[in-house]
């Protein structure tokens, strides 16, 4: 049942008395569900027929509680233990169906394929570009040596104003590593049958780039841990 740990006791992170007070489940049965939901494609109805296959009663409406409680508890511990960002970016977006109205994912990645950061965004523009630059450059707290993207002409833009030394690739080919993240989104959004609001996607894309890749095929030396401390 123990999928690993993302949160402590010590060094400012939450304690478990304050977390998970007044919860008749233990921990561990929450984080593993919680997991289950950000890391596999599957439903919430699906999560609920797995914990009782294993015997576990729980509706799936109380795991929606669990997500939208500790899944950011989790994915803020996930990155605090995640190694130093590497210094090559690519930026990319894709487009993704929010309430029938169409909007943008902006993601990045490094040269290992960590995800930096996620924005949903209205556009595709300059403002648009220098709005995710700006929160990318604010969380990793450094600018990177280089960049890598497609020849959307705002990536120039951004580039100019906000990271003027970091050397600025534009190519339709080499930027596939940010391409290619895109692809577990494309996923998630069929099974969920698209996306409600602006608002719903970013909590849940936020998280989702956190948790989803944890014991995934590039996590197998050293597989982080997403469950409860003791």
């Amino acid at each position: 049942m123990i999928v690993g740990r993302a949160l402590g006791t010590r060094h400012g992170r939450i304690r478990p008395r304050s977390l998970y007070k007044r919860h008749r489940y233990p921990a561990e049965i929450i984080a593993h569900c919680v997991w289950l939901y950000y890391r596999f494609t599957l439903s919430l109805r699906d999560v609920e027929e797995l914990m009782l296959a294993r015997g576990i009663v729980v509706s799936h409406e109380t795991i929606r509680t669990w997500c939208a409680k500790f899944g950011p508890e989790y994915a803020r511990g996930l990155r605090r233990r995640a190694p130093e960002p590497g210094d090559i970016w690519f930026p990319g977006e894709v487009f993704v169906r929010i309430g029938g109205i169409r909007k943008y994912l902006c993601r990045a990645v490094d040269q290992e394929g960590n995800v930096l950061d996620v924005l949903v965004q209205s556009r595709r523009n300059a403002k648009a570009a220098k709005r995710f630059f700006g929160k990318l450059m604010r969380k990793q707290a450094r600018a990177p040596r280089a960049l890598v993207t497609n020849k959307l002409a705002s990536y120039v833009v951004a580039h100019r104003e906000l990271m003027p030394a970091a050397g600025h690739r534009r190519s339709k080919y080499l930027n596939n590593r940010a391409e290619n993240s895109h692809q577990p989104t494309r996923q998630r959004e069929r099974a969920m049958k698209f996306f409600r609001s602006p608002g719903a996607a970013q909590r849940f894309l936020a998280v989702f780039s956190a948790i989803s890749p944890t014991f995934g095929p590039a996590d197998t030396s050293s597989p982080q841990a997403i469950t409860a401390p003791k």
